[in-house]
C-alpha cells in the first residue's frame, strides 16, 4: 500500500499524540484533583479517565475513555467515555452517564451535554433525576442548575412514595420540590406498599396543567380537573389545592362532588377523601337524583358514607318527585340516610326553627318538622298551620301521611281546628281534641272530628243567598267536601242553634281559638325565607296532660 507524504504526517501526528498522552497517563497516575473548591462560573475538572487523547477529526475535543470522572461546582459526572472542551468549559459525556449533584440530587442517562458557564445539562436516551425520594424518568431531560430546574417535552413520569404522575410536557424543580406539568397530565395514587407493583391505584387525577409538590404531596389545580376514586366518588375542580396524601381537597369556582346519584356543588368546596364528608360554601346545591330531591343554602355538608346532610344560611329541600315541587325553608335541614347501599334504604329529613314550606296544593308553617321516608310520614311540631286551598288546619301537633309523595291523610293532635274561608267575616270552622283530614287529588275530601266538637257552618241557598249559622257541640263530626268546599255534615247526635245572618251572637260567630293566619301563609316559592310569627294572642299554649292521683286505700 503506497502512503502520501501527507498521510504519513497525519498518521506519525497522531501516534504521538496517544504516545504523548499515555506517557502523561502514567506518569500522573491518571488521575486529577481540583486545587481548590470550585466556585461559580468556575471551571470544569477532570479527575479521572483510563485514557485520554486527541483527535484530528475533532481538535478541540480532550478525549476521555474509561472510568471519567468529572467536576463542576460541586457536581460530580461519572461516564464511560466523554469529549472535554476546555476552553468551552463543556463536555459531552457518553454511557452509563450519572450526574451527583451532594447528596440529594443524582441524573442518570445514557448521554449528557453540559455547558459549564452557562450550567445547563442536557440528558438524552434513558433519563433518570431521583431528588430527595422523588424519581423523574424520561428519555429527554434538560436541567439548568442556575434556575434550578428540569425540563421535559417529549413525555415523562415522575414517582414518589405514593404518586405516579405522566405527562407530555413538564419540569421539576428540586429546591421548590415543586413539579409543573402540562398536556395529558395523568395523577395515579397508590398505597405506599403498592407503588413497586402498581396495582389498582386509590385515585386517579386528570387534568391539562397541573402543579405538584413532592415535600407535601399536594396538587395546586389550576385548569379544569377530574379525580376519580376507587370508591366511585368524582371530584371536580378549576382552582385549588387536592392533598393526596390524606385525599383532602379545597377547591374554588364551582367544585363539585359526585358520589352515586348525589352532587354537591359550591363556589369553595372542601373534601376528605378518607371521612368521606364535603364542605361546600356559597350558592350550594345539593341533588339526590335517586329520591328527586335537593338541598341548597350558603352551607351545606355530606357525609357520603352515611349519607347524612346538613344545609344552612338560606337552607332550601326541593321534592320535585311529583309535578309541582315542595319547597321547604328553614334555619338548618338535615338529611339522614339509612341501609345505604341494600334494597331496604330508606331517608329522613329534619327541619328546625323557622320551617316554611310551600307547594301549590298546600302551604305549611310551623317551628320543625320530621319526616320519615319509612312510615311515610311528615311531623309539624311548634304552632303548626297547613292550608289547602281555602282551607287552614292548626293544633299543637300535625302528622301528614304522604302515598307516593302526594297527601294522603293528616292527624291534627290536641286544640284541632279547621276553617274554611267563605268571606271576609264568614268562616266554617270546625274545634275538636283531635281531627282527621283525608286528601283525594291533593284536596281535602273529608274531615273527621272528635271529642268536644264545636262547629260553625254557614249555610246558603242554591244561589248562593246567606241563609244562617249553625252553631253545633257535638262529640264526632264528619265533613264532607266537593270542589274546595263543604258539601254536606254527618255528627251522631249534638246541641245546636241555627242563626240567621243578622242575629249571630258575637260570642258564637268565632269559635274559641279561632284565628285566620293568611298574613303568615307563604304565597309563593320565594316568599318562605321571610318568618312571620302569630299575634302573640293567637299563640297555642300546650295542653297540659293531668294524671290521675294514685289512691290511698286506707283512705278510702
Amino acid at each position: 500500500m503506497k502512503i502520501t507524504g501527507k498521510k504519513t504526517y497525519q498518521i506519525l501526528l497522531v501516534g504521538i499524540l496517544c504516545l504523548s498522552t499515555c506517557c502523561m497517563l502514567f506518569a500522573n497516575g491518571s488521575s486529577f484533583a481540583p486545587s481548590a473548591k470550585p466556585g461559580k462560573d468556575s471551571l470544569i475538572h477532570l479527575i479521572h479517565a483510563d485514557v485520554m487523547y486527541k483527535t484530528p477529526m475533532d481538535t478541540r475535543a480532550m478525549i476521555l475513555v474509561g472510568h471519567v470522572k468529572l467536576f463542576h461546582d460541586g457536581v460530580y459526572l461519572d461516564c464511560d467515555s466523554a469529549r472535554y472542551y476546555k476552553e468551552d468549559n463543556s463536555f459531552d459525556a457518553f454511557g452509563h452517564v450519572k450526574m451527583l449533584q451532594g447528596d440529594t440530587l443524582s441524573l442518570n442517562s445514557d448521554t449528557l451535554f453540559y455547558n459549564g458557564f452557562e450550567e445547563n445539562a442536557k440528558a438524552r436516551g434513558h433519563c433518570v433525576m431521583i431528588h430527595r425520594g422523588t424519581k423523574l424518568v424520561t428519555s429527554y431531560l434538560d436541567y439548568d442548575r442556575m434556575y434550578d430546574v428540569g425540563m421535559y417535552i417529549n413525555g415523562g413520569t415522575l414517582y414518589d412514595k405514593e404518586n405516579v404522575l405522566v405527562s407530555d410536557w413538564g419540569q421539576y424543580t428540586p429546591s421548590k420540590r415543586e413539579a409543573f406539568f402540562t398536556d395529558n397530565v395523568i395523577l395515579k395514587g397508590y398505597e405506599e406498599k403498592d407503588t413497586k407493583h402498581l396495582k389498582a391505584p386509590k385515585f386517579t387525577l386528570i387534568s391539562d396543567t397541573l402543579y405538584y409538590y413532592t415535600n407535601t404531596q399536594v396538587a395546586r389545580i389550576v385548569t379544569p380537573t377530574n379525580i376519580t376514586g376507587n370508591d366511585g366518588v368524582f371530584v371536580y375542580g378549576e382552582k385549588g389545592d387536592y392533598d393526596t396524601k390524606h385525599g383532602e381537597g379545597c377547591l374554588l369556582d364551582r367544585s363539585y362532588v359526585i358520589k352515586d346519584m348525589r352532587k354537591i356543588v359550591g363556589d369553595s368546596l372542601y373534601s376528605n377523601r378518607e371521612t368521606g364528608i364535603s364542605e361546600a360554601y356559597g350558592n350550594v346545591i345539593l341533588t339526590d337524583d335517586e329520591n328527586q330531591c335537593m338541598l341548597t343554602g350558603d352551607f351545606c355538608s355530606y357525609n357520603q358514607n352515611t349519607g347524612e346532610a346538613v344545609a344552612t344560611d338560606r337552607a332550601v329541600a326541593y321534592e320535585f318527585s311529583q309535578k309541582d315541587t315542595l319547597y321547604i325553608h328553614a334555619d338548618t335541614l338535615k338529611m339522614f340516610s339509612y341501609n345505604m347501599d341494600t334494597d331496604s334504604a330508606y331517608h329522613d329529613m329534619h327541619a328546625y326553627r323557622k320551617v316554611r314550606a310551600y307547594r301549590v296544593d298546600f302551604q305549611a308553617v310551623c317551628d320543625s318538622m320530621v319526616t320519615h321516608e319509612l312510615d311515610s310520614c311528615t311531623y309539624l311540631y311548634g304552632q303548626p298551620i297547613l292550608w289547602n286551598g281555602g282551607q287552614q288546619i292548626i293544633g299543637e301537633e300535625i302528622r301528614i301521611y304522604n302515598n307516593d309523595s302526594t297527601i294522603d291523610w293528616a292527624h291534627i293532635i290536641n286544640q284541632a281546628m279547621t276553617i274554611e274561608q267563605l268571606d271576609s267575616v264568614s268562616y266554617n270552622q270546625v274545634a275538636s281534641k283531635e281531627m282527621f283530614a283525608y286528601f283525594k287529588d291533593g284536596a281535602i275530601e273529608h274531615n273527621e272530628a272528635k271529642g268536644n266538637v264545636y262547629v260553625d257552618y254557614f249555610m246558603d241557598e242554591d244561589d248562593g243567598t246567606r241563609i244562617g249559622m249553625d252553631y253545633t257541640e257535638t262529640t264526632e263530626l264528619i265533613v264532607y267536601m266537593e270542589n274546595k268546599k263543604v258539601n254536606k255534615i254527618w255528627m251522631p247526635g249534638g246541641k245546636g242553634t241555627m242563626y240567621p245572618p243578622f242575629a249571630i251572637p258575637s260570642q258564637y260567630r268565632y269559635l274559641s281559638g279561632f284565628a285566620w293566619f293568611d298574613y303568615i301563609r307563604p304565597k309563593n316559592k320565594d316568599d318562605i325565607y321571610e318568618w312571620r310569627s302569630k299575634d302573640e294572642k293567637n299563640v297555642l299554649k300546650k295542653t297540659e296532660k293531668k294524671t290521675v292521683p294514685i289512691q290511698d286505700i286506707n283512705n278510702l
